[in-house]
């Protein structure tokens, strides 16, 4: 005869499991972005690595690990139809052990902030905000294809390269600055839609209204590749007006070449979605960091 032993259920984390739930991929997007912000800044970075380092491991690691961590718990049950096998949902982070990570990356994030500045301070307080604003009950922006990706797009992109330039300035950078930002922030928008995809079931069942659930895989990627081209073009046409007409054609190259893998994307949207995350988008985060240095270029010359 023989007996069967059920499993016992875990009570602390697998360290592997927590390393997951604040998902090292997703780091790249603010750090590039905050490296992006200390190079437009104009001041040089050869006397900052220190400053500039501190303030990429927080966005990356800390701020976005956070944003993670929190989305994870209030996804939980969304995780539970579309990724069952996620930290939460398989059991590898029992009980409320994904709430007190969140929590206390939450508080990492102020103390770690706080070294960088008032500006750097600031930022990171929006940044907390808004990473939970856009999951929780009863705000949860996410559920909004426009308002969700919109946030993240900004958060992602537009605030740490505003605060990457302001932190080594010690003062808020300069119009130009500000501008491109914003717009490579609103061009985002593009990419967090593309990146809703692969939640459409679970995104249905629980009632968040993403664009590939209310407007259809089809109509929601050629709203975002619409956004992400148009906000290139408005970056390529500034930069010929403030007299950067190499940088200009460099980042109309990368557009040109994203816009090759759009045709491909159309085919099958929520087929090629994470493909195209993984190569076109790889060509919009290069865009970035050409006119970063563009306005560096500018800033000497003024």
């Amino acid at each position: 005869m023989t007996m069967s032993i059920a499993p016992v259920a875990r009570t602390t984390p697998q360290p592997r499991a927590l390393l997951e739930l604040i998902k090292p991929i997703t780091w790249f997007p603010p750090i590039w972005a905050y490296l992006c912000g200390a190079v437009s800044s104009g001041v040089p970075l050869s006397d900052q690595w220190p400053v500039v380092l501190l303030g990429m491991v927080l966005a990356g690691p800390i701020v976005c690990g956070m944003s993670q961590a929190a989305n994870d718990w209030c996804d939980r049950r969304v995780d539970a139809v579309n990724e069952p096998n996620r930290p939460i949902p398989s059991g590898r982070i029992p009980g409320r052990w994904g709430l007190y990570v969140a929590l206390a990356m939450t508080l990492l994030s102020l103390v770690i902030g706080w070294l960088l500045g008032p500006w750097g301070f600031g930022a990171t307080v929006v940044g907390v905000i808004a990473a939970w604003a856009y999951s929780a009950e009863p705000v949860r922006l996410k559920r909004s294809g426009w308002w969700g990706p919109g946030l993240v797009g900004l958060s992602y992109e537009g605030l740490p390269w505003f605060t990457g330039a302001a932190v080594l300035l010690s003062a808020a950078p300069e119009f130009e600055v500000v501008m491109i930002a914003f717009l490579y922030a609103v061009g985002a928008h593009g990419i967090m839609t593309l990146n809703d995809f692969k939640a459409l079931e679970g995104d249905r069942q629980h009632g968040v209204r993403s664009l590939p659930v209310v407007l259809g895989p089809e109509v929601a990627a050629r709203i975002a590749c619409t956004t992400m081209a148009l906000a290139q073009a408005l970056v390529i046409a500034l930069l010929l007006i403030w007299g950067a007409p190499w940088h200009a054609l460099a980042i109309t190259v990368l557009v040109m070449a994203q816009m090759a893998a759009m045709r491909r994307l159309f085919r099958d949207p929520k087929r090629y979605a994470p493909w195209y995350n993984g190569t076109g988008v790889v060509f919009y985060v290069s865009g970035m960091m050409i006119a970063a240095f563009s306005l560096r270029n500018l800033g000497a010359a003024g």
